[in-house]
């Protein structure tokens, strides 16, 4: 058990190691920049971001299962065995029915939160219910004492009988037959509805204390009356692993979640998406031998992988339960035949190079532009100080008229330089007027109008041929707004193009080119949902009466994501704005004060208050102090750089240290 077993906490610990290197070398970073007059707010603004970043860093992994597949077995034998029970409920008919996110947050005591059920009816969703600690209820958890903490978790899968109507009314599918999924009225005509919408689970735990999240889901019908878990959560998962049972195989509900829900990324990898056989001890038999039981389970894992279009390697068969069993009772052999280490090993394996790799190519773009605009500030800083000395180098001694004629050059330089900037700064009102132009595209307020509009227009329509052309409208003008605000952000950069290229061509500014803004990934992510709503309307018959259940689906789910789209396309305009500007105006503050030094110095000079040689031997050490600044620069560049390789799995340092 030693090694594999703990190989999950050893990635995990690693990583965090990992993290906070990064931003130790960064906070120090923004710190010596500062101190050294090479920063700019915009520059010292990323680095604040990457910094809140990795120390807010959060590793997600979440467990998908229809009913009764062993989920939250699993993910007490993974995690929670060292507590000696069952923590998470997991006995028969004891099903987790509303999702639960198991984290540690150090500031609050460990707690169970719920979220009644009822705050579905409106619209607000659970992202933001989190800013309204009023609206759940606390259950304070005694992580002392295990019974006490199996008792007080027991309320995740509390539940409450409604009627039909008012089970629909909260998005959940009421199956009308055996043959289809959903919840099953009782003979009185009540269903039987989670208590809760969502549950948080905060609690000190080794692998929590360092960032891990995990997320227990419910089954298919769960799933589909919470578009949040789906459109948001579930992606943004960095491991997904999907239980299936060994006993039944894949089943049409668990097909039905794999491809609505899970499935594999386009480019066919598979990362991140790991498939869970569990309970092969139900294939234990006494009367077959050991050889005979593998080749069942081997025949089990490879119908799951074809059914599922995935490789073999990525199915995963254990017993949960024994696995739970081998480690609380201390069990090697039970431990071993659960092949639970297998899995334990593949999911270290797949969620923390994948998340490093996330984290560092956020890290690196920022890094990069801010790397870059010191550089230009210290290039600058080498080419005026190299340039003064130059110039005052040409006086071998103290010839008024020259010292004159130079004092006169430089006033003009600075006069021309002020002209400059006059246009500079009429140049930013037309930036300023552009960029006006820009943000009416990603206008949130229009974008409510257009939703109003879409719901109204849906609420009219009697036809579901009606609503999918309500909806295809929605999704054809959100494209529009992110097409016109492309070419707007295209213009923008040409024009600031040009302004770059004048004070290069004029003053000897540094060759700084400013960044372009893409909207690529809003306008997929976009068409990503259209897709996905067609093939959920494709074949879709309503009647009257469940259009409305269709309508506060659609807007919970697909509206809702697009202005989350939006959103993040507003912020990410707003800081490509501020960026965009940034290296010119260092580049503007640097270039005033060279000037004003070349004036200071030959006036200096002029007045005789200064010799020649003491001016050449300040510049000396100014010239000296800057290449120190240099390489000071680069040895913190270095060391970044150095932790933000990934060229060694993270299990060789953890296994090293």
């Amino acid at each position: 058990m030693a090694s594999k077993s703990t190989s999950l906490d050893q990635y995990v610990h690693a990583y965090s190691s990992w993290r906070s290197k990064i931003a130790d070398s960064v906070g120090e970073l923004r710190s010596w920049l500062h101190a050294q007059d090479l920063g700019d707010p915009q520059a010292e603004q990323r680095l604040d971001h990457v910094v809140t970043t990795l120390r807010d860093d959060k590793l997600y992994i979440a467990f998908v299962a229809e009913f009764s597949r062993g989920k939250s077995e699993l993910i007490n034998a993974i995690f929670f065995a060292n507590f000696g029970q069952r923590i998470l409920p997991s006995s028969a008919g004891r099903t987790t029915m509303c999702p639960t996110e198991l984290l540690h947050d150090r500031d609050t005591e460990p707690s169970l939160q719920l979220l009644p059920i009822e705050t579905r009816k409106n619209g607000t969703t659970i992202a933001e219910y989190k800013t309204l600690p009023e609206e759940w209820k606390v259950k304070p958890l005694n992580v002392k004492s295990s019974s006490s903490m199996i008792e007080t978790l027991k309320h995740i899968v509390e539940t409450r009988a409604v009627t039909r109507e008012a089970a629909q009314a909260m998005g959940f599918h009421i199956a009308e037959d055996e043959t289809q999924i959903g919840l099953r009225p009782s003979d009185d005509g009540l269903v039987d509805i989670p208590k809760w919408r969502h549950a948080v689970i905060n609690l000190p735990h080794p692998l929590l204390d360092q960032g891990l999240v995990i997320l227990d889901t419910p089954g298919l019908n769960a799933l589909g009356a919470e578009p949040e878990l789906t459109l948001s959560m579930l992606p943004s998962a960095h491991a997904v692993l999907f239980i299936l049972a060994a006993d039944a195989g894949v089943t049409k509900s668990d097909i039905e979640i794999w491809h609505n829900h899970i499935g594999a990324p386009k480019d066919g990898s598979h990362k991140g998406r790991l498939v869970v056989l569990n309970k092969i001890d139900g294939l234990w038999d006494e009367l077959r031998d050991e050889d005979e039981v593998n080749r069942e389970i081997d025949r089990q894992v490879r119908e799951s992988a074809k059914t599922l279009a995935i490789p073999e390697h990525n199915v995963y068969p254990v017993s949960a339960q024994k696995a739970l069993l081998g480690k609380i009772k201390g069990d090697r052999a039970v431990l071993e035949r659960s092949r639970i280490a297998a899995l334990e090993q593949a999911l270290a394996n797949e969620i923390v190079p994948s998340k490093r790799e996330i984290v560092r190519d956020n890290i690196v773009g920022d890094m990069n532009d801010v790397i870059r605009a010191v550089r230009l500030v210290i290039m600058q800083r080498l080419k005026g100080v190299y340039e003064h000395m130059e110039e005052l180098g040409g006086l071998n001694d103290k010839n008024l008229d020259v010292i004159e004629h130079m004092m006169q050059k430089v006033k003009v330089d600075k006069e021309i330089f002020e002209k400059s900037l006059q246009r500079f700064q009429a140049t930013r009102s037309i930036f300023s007027k552009q960029t006006n132009v820009l943000y009416s595209h990603l206008n949130l307020r229009t974008l409510d109008t257009l939703i109003a509009e879409t719901k109204k227009n849906m609420e009219i329509s009697m036809t579901t041929g009606g609503l999918k052309e309500a909806m295809d409208h929605f999704f054809a003008q959100a494209l529009i707004g992110m097409e016109r605000a492309s070419i707007q952000a295209q213009e923008v950069k040409e024009m600031m193009e040009g302004v770059y290229r004048r004070f290069q061509e004029e003053h000897g500014f540094a060759n700084a080119k400013p960044a372009s803004f893409s909207v690529t990934r809003y306008v997929r992510e976009i068409k990503r949902l259209h897709d996905r709503n067609d093939q959920f309307m494709k074949g879709f018959s309503l009647m009257f009466t469940e259009q409305k259940v269709l309508i506060r689906k659609f807007f919970e789910s697909s509206v809702a994501k697009i202005r989350a789209i939006y959103k993040t396309a507003n912020r990410d305009s707003d800081n490509w704005l501020r960026n965009l500007m940034s290296p010119m105006e260092s580049q503007v503050r640097e270039h005033q004060i060279q000037l004003r030094r070349r004036l200071e110095s030959i006036k200096r000079i002029h007045q005789a208050s200064d010799t020649l040689e003491d001016r050449l031997h300040e510049l000396e050490q100014i010239r000296d102090g800057v290449r120190d600044q240099e390489r000071h620069l680069e040895n913190r560049i270095d060391t970044i750089m150095q932790l933000l390789k990934i060229e060694e799995p993270l299990a060789i340092s953890a296994g090293a240290a």
